[in-house]
C-alpha cells in the first residue's frame, strides 16, 4: 500500500511530463498519435474537398445541402482542434500546452462535435420534410435552410458553455493527451450535467435520426409497393434502405461508446475504469470526422460528379453522369429536390 502511494505521487501530472509507464506503456500513446495522425490528413482531406466543392459548383449550393457544408465545416474544426492537438500530446504522452489550451479545446471539441451530431439530426430531418411532407407543399427554402445551421451552433453553444463558468469543467481524459468534460470525479455538479448533455446532445438528436428515417423508409416502401413491376424502383428501394442502415449504425458505433461511458461513469462512483479504455471512446468518436462526408457526402450523386470533375480538371472519365442532372425526384437521402415528392429513382 505504501508503495503504491509512494508511485502515485512521483506520477507527474498531465500538464507536467509524460504519463508513461504510469497510466500506459509509451507504445500505447505512439500507437493512439498513429491514428490520429491517420484521422487529422484523411479529415482534413474528405472535408477540405468538400467545402471547395461545394464553393466552386454552384449548383451544390442548394438549401437541402447547406447543412452537408455545416457538417463539414464541424468535422473542420473537430479534427484542427482536436485531433491535432490529441496527435501532437500522444507524441510527447501528456497534455504539453498547458491547462487553458485543455479547456479550450475540450470546449471546441464538445461544441463543434454536437454540431456535428445535431447537423446529422437536422439533415434527416429536413430529408423526412421533403420526402413524407408532413407539412402539406411545404417548399424548403435558404431560409430554412440557414435556420438549421443556425440552430446547430446555437444548441451546441447552449450546452457546452456550463463548464466554462462553473457546471462541470473540461478536464484531460484517460489517458491524458485530449481534453473533454469531467465525467470522471462524479458530484452533482458533474453528474447533473452530464446527465442533461446525454439527453440533449445524445438521445434527442438520435431519436429523431430515428424517427426520420424510419418514416422515410415507410414513404419508400409504400411507393415500391405500387411500383411491384418495376425493376428500377425496387432496387432504389433497397439502396436507400441499405444507405440508411449505413448511416444510423456509423451514428451509433461512433457516439453510443463515449455515451455510455460518461452516463455509466457519471452515476456509478464506484466503478473503476482503465485509463486506456477511458480514452477510447473520445478518440474513436473523432474518427467519424472522416465516414461521415463519406457517408452523407460521397455517396450523393451531384457531389460524387462534381468532386471527379474537380479531380480531372473538368472532364468526368467515367461519363453517363452529366454534371447538370438534378436529382429530381429522388429519394436518395443525402440529396433530395424540392417538391420532388414520393417518386422513386435509383441513386
Amino acid at each position: 500500500m505504501h508503495s503504491a502511494n509512494m508511485s502515485a505521487q512521483e506520477s507527474p501530472g498531465p500538464f507536467e511530463g509524460p504519463q508513461w509507464p504510469h497510466l500506459a506503456p509509451r507504445s500505447t500513446y505512439l500507437t493512439v498519435a498513429v491514428l490520429m495522425g491517420m484521422v487529422v490528413v484523411l479529415a482534413f482531406f474528405v472535408n477540405g474537398m468538400v467545402i471547395v466543392v461545394s464553393l466552386k459548383y454552384k449548383k451544390l449550393r442548394s438549401p437541402l445541402n447547406y447543412i452537408l457544408v455545416n457538417l463539414a465545416v464541424a468535422d473542420m474544426l473537430v479534427t484542427m482542434f482536436g485531433s491535432t492537438v490529441s496527435f501532437h500530446n500522444n507524441i510527447f504522452g501528456f497534455f504539453t500546452l498547458g491547462k487553458s489550451v485543455c479547456e479550450l479545446e475540450g470546449f471546441v471539441v464538445s461544441l463543434t462535435g454536437i454540431v456535428g451530431l445535431w447537423s446529422l439530426a437536422i439533415l434527416a430531418l429536413e430529408r423526412y420534410i421533403v420526402i413524407c411532407k408532413p407539412m402539406g407543399d411545404f417548399r424548403f427554402q435558404q431560409r430554412h435552410a440557414v435556420m438549421g445551421c443556425a440552430f446547430t451552433w446555437i444548441w451546441a453553444l447552449l450546452w457546452t458553455s456550463p463548464p466554462l463558468i462553473g457546471w462541470c469543467s473540461y478536464v484531460p481524459e484517460g489517458l491524458g493527451t485530449s481534453c473533454g468534460p469531467n465525467w470522471y470525479t462524479g458530484g452533482t455538479n458533474n453528474n447533473s450535467y452530464i446527465l442533461a448533455l446525454f439527453i440533449t446532445c445524445f438521445m434527442m438528436p438520435l431519436t429523431t435520426i430515428i424517427f426520420s428515417y424510419s418514416n422515410l423508409l415507410l414513404a419508400l416502401r409504400a411507393v415500391a409497393a405500387q411500383q411491384k413491376e418495376s425493376e428500377t424502383t425496387q432496387r432504389a428501394e433497397k439502396e436507400v434502405t441499405r444507405m440508411v442502415i449505413a448511416m444510423v449504425l456509423a451514428f451509433l458505433i461512433c457516439w453510443l461508446p463515449y455515451a455510455a461511458f460518461a452516463i455509466v461513469t457519471a452515476t456509478n462512483k464506484n466503478i473503476v475504469i482503465d485509463p486506456t479504455l477511458a480514452s477510447m471512446p473520445s478518440y474513436f468518436s473523432k474518427t467519424a470526422t472522416v465516414y461521415n462526408p463519406v457517408i452523407y457526402v460521397f455517396m450523393n450523386k451531384q457531389f460524387r460528379v462534381c468532386l471527379t470533375k474537380l479531380l480531372c480538371c473538368g472532364r468526368n472519365p467515367f461519363g453517363g453522369e452529366d454534371e447538370t442532372s438534378t436529382a429530381s425526384g429522388r429519394t436518395d437521402v443525402t440529396s433530395v429536390s424540392e417538391g420532388g415528392g414520393n417518386k422513386v429513382t435509383p441513386a
